[in-house]
């Protein structure tokens, strides 16, 4: 071990400690230097551009289907707290410091638009600010975190027609839902498991809700381009 030896001076110490609290955010060489990078994206963040990059190569989307879910990363201990601004999608739930990705995915399962919210809020409540502002599609499909007469008449509203099984202690029943067509809201599950290949989304480093967004950008327009 590096520190076995009885004559370890202070200085080696701190040099060592200095050197175990970089490794986990050090950046290859290749890409310059770090603060030079971090000054770049933050810029972009800011100025959305890797947003309207998303949104340019999302432009051409099979609207027959729009599936909308929702999941929750956990926040890295270092990109919450601080003296950020406050409601940068950072909330306290179950596992503690998360962000929920509320996600919309066309008929191919390829994304749509995403909003992001404290881990905290349930489905329902961010869904209404969410669904107004996606494109009109045929059908919008979503699971019973989503159950809500409300929305539906929202959805109906938008001449979207909503696929949303209500809950067993419903006294309208399910009598009007689509089952088979329900079966495909796997294609937005599928959608979160590629997401989550990418470490930055899994968890979530990024302290500004901003720059969490442009994070999420990044693969979310990779899965746009042609393979």
């Amino acid at each position: 071990a590096l520190l076995d030896t009885g004559n370890t001076s202070i200085c080696q110490i701190c040099q060592y400690r200095n050197t175990f609290i970089r490794l986990p955010w050090d950046l290859p060489e290749v890409f310059g230097y770090w603060n030079t990078v971090y000054k770049r994206f933050n810029d972009w963040a800011r100025k959305k551009k890797l947003i309207r990059i998303f949104k340019f190569l999302s432009r051409d989307t099979d609207l027959e289907w729009e599936f909308v879910d929702g999941s929750i990363v956990k926040a890295h201990q270092h990109g919450s707290g601080g003296g950020e601004p406050k409601n940068q999608a950072i909330g306290k739930s179950k596992g503690g410091n998360t962000t929920k990705i509320h996600m919309c995915a066309d008929a191919f399962g390829l994304p749509i638009d995403f909003e992001l919210t404290g881990g905290e809020v349930h489905d329902v409540k961010a869904a209404p600010g969410f669904i107004d502002r996606l494109p009109t599609g045929g059908y919008v499909i979503a699971d019973k975190g989503y159950d809500s007469e409300e929305l539906r008449q929202r959805i109906i509203e938008k001449k979207s027609i909503p696929v949303i099984p209500r809950k067993s202690n419903s006294t309208i029943g399910n009598g009007d839902m689509d089952w088979g067509l329900y079966k495909y809201r796997h294609l937005v599950e599928n959608l979160f498991a590629r997401l989550k290949h990418f470490r930055a989304i899994a968890t979530r480093y990024d302290k500004l809700k901003r720059n969490c967004k442009a994070m999420l950008a990044l693969p979310c327009s990779f899965f746009w381009l042609p393979m």
